[in-house]
């Protein structure tokens, strides 16, 4: 993707410039002949514009709703019922509305393709390359973090003497490289409906199997021990960290731009948002209200490991689809970021020649090497990514948005009308949260790293050890 040079006034799709194609639709740029390229481009641009609504939301899904979501019911046993039930619909419905907005930044400002040119408009070239950076560090990380996923996963299935955790490892990334290769979103979200039926599936096993044992313990569900406000030993510090789970849980908004970049009426993406969100919302507070009151104040994260060995491990082999789909499309995401900024103007960026896909492939083997890399050798790694959701998801979902419509959507001053001043209000309030999250969420995962490490609970880098994984 070319890099546009006044971000404010940008009216030309950045991977093109005005004299990019000739009238005759033959590519200007002497470096390549016209017979070889002016199919290509036609094809590429067809290829890359097969996006509709249904499948963005499954795109959607596939980014934002993963074995995390289990995570959810240790949330509510920290926080609360109450609490927890407030904070997943109160999230989930602000996620809706800051997805709503960069949607219409995208309407407004077709040229966006990524998050870093929408920032790029308000920031410019610093914020362009900032926003660039972030997007592509944290994608990069979150790989790493599902090939470690896998790697508890695939330890949980099988007997944890009889393989090295790293074998596991390494097994775990070829995966997520592979499910990778798919170029466009189009073609990805066929993988899309198996990751969505994999989770559904995997969050049913461990609700119905959780009832069970709670209905056959002595004193039945009534003895279970959770708590509608949050318990009185529970520090800020824990309440946040915990919280964070849920918070990161809406943070479909990242990826948002790059699809939408696919999709072939664009408009139509207010659909999926209020199709992904309400789904998130009830996924994450029926999952986590109803294990917490099956197990309890002990529920673990995952849930799932909640749920008894032997129906751990069915529900791990149900859920290993979407721990792959799931991380593999942020490498797709990333991929694709740096293959349109490397090759702005040349026909390798469509990815429809042998060259181009060996550059393709090469670039996503790179980046899972990375992520793994980075994932095994930081003993601290779930928490660093913490720390990293909590630098960057408080800007890509909170308040990034909000400073989106009062730079580029809102008409006219703030004060104009019942209706400027309402989305003032609640924009303003949206930033607010943002910078809360910013400053609580980064001091939450840095005190979670002093902890492990004074409860000498951190992993071994590159580790055989099985246990250190779970």
């Amino acid at each position: 993707m070319s890099q546009p040079h006044d971000f404010a006034n940008a009216v030309t799709p950045p991977m093109y410039e005005k004299d990019d194609i000739s009238s005759a639709g033959k590519k200007s740029d002497p470096e390549h002949s016209p017979l070889d390229e002016t199919p290509t481009i036609h094809e590429g641009q067809e290829k890359f514009h097969k996006l509709g609504w249904k499948r963005l939301t499954i795109c959607l899904i596939v980014e934002a709703i993963a074995l995390g979501s289990l995570s959810v019911p240790s949330a509510f046993a920290t926080v609360g019922m109450v609490a927890g039930v407030l904070l997943s619909v109160g999230l989930g419905l602000i996620a809706i509305y800051t997805s709503y907005v960069v949607g219409q930044v995208k309407l407004r400002h077709p040229q966006v393709q990524h998050y870093s040119d929408a920032v790029g408009l308000i920031w410019g070239r610093f914020g362009y390359e900032l926003t660039g950076a972030m997007f592509a560090i944290f994608l990069v990380l979150l790989v790493g973090s599902h090939a470690l996923t896998g790697t508890i996963a695939f330890i949980n299935i099988v007997d944890k003497e009889n393989v090295c955790a790293l074998a596991w490892g390494i097994v775990s990334a070829i995966i997520l490289l592979l499910l990778a290769l798919p170029p466009t979103f189009a073609e990805f979200a066929i993988l899309g409906y198996i990751d969505f039926v994999s989770i559904i599936v995997a969050i049913m096993i461990t609700i119905i199997s959780t009832g069970v044992q709670a209905h056959n313990a002595p004193g039945g569900l009534a003895a279970v021990n959770w708590s509608v406000w949050p318990p009185p030993e529970t520090t800020f510090y824990q309440a946040f960290l915990s919280t964070t789970n849920i918070i990161f849980a809406y943070s479909f908004a990242i990826c948002q731009f790059s699809f939408m970049s696919e999709m072939h009426t664009p408009k139509d993406y207010v659909k999926s948002i209020w199709a992904l969100g309400l789904i998130e919302i009830f996924i994450y507070t029926v999952t986590g209200g109803l294990i917490y009151a099956f197990v309890g104040s002990d529920v673990k994260s995952p849930a799932l490991l909640s749920a008894g060995t032997t129906v751990s491990r069915i529900a791990f082999g149900i859920a290993l689809p979407v721990i792959f789909i799931s991380g593999s499309i942020n490498g797709t995401v990333v991929g694709r970021y740096i293959l349109e900024r490397a090759f702005p103007r040349s026909p390798i960026r469509y990815i429809s020649s042998v060259r181009a896909w060996a550059v393709w492939v090469s670039l996503l083997t790179c980046l899972t090497l990375i992520a793994w890399v980075i994932a095994e050798a930081i003993p601290f790694f779930n928490a660093l990514l913490g720390i990293m959701s909590a630098l960057f998801i408080s800007g890509f979902t909170f308040y990034f948005p909000a400073l989106f419509w009062f730079k580029l959507i809102k008409r006219g001053k703030w004060n104009d009308g019942w209706h400027n001043i309402s989305l003032s209000i609640l924009n303003a309030f949206v930033f607010v949260v943002g910078i809360i999250i910013l400053g609580c969420g980064t001091y939450a995962s840095v005190q979670d790293i002093i902890n492990q490490y004074d409860g000498n609970s951190v992993r071994k880098p590159f580790t055989c050890d099985s246990n250190s994984y779970t």
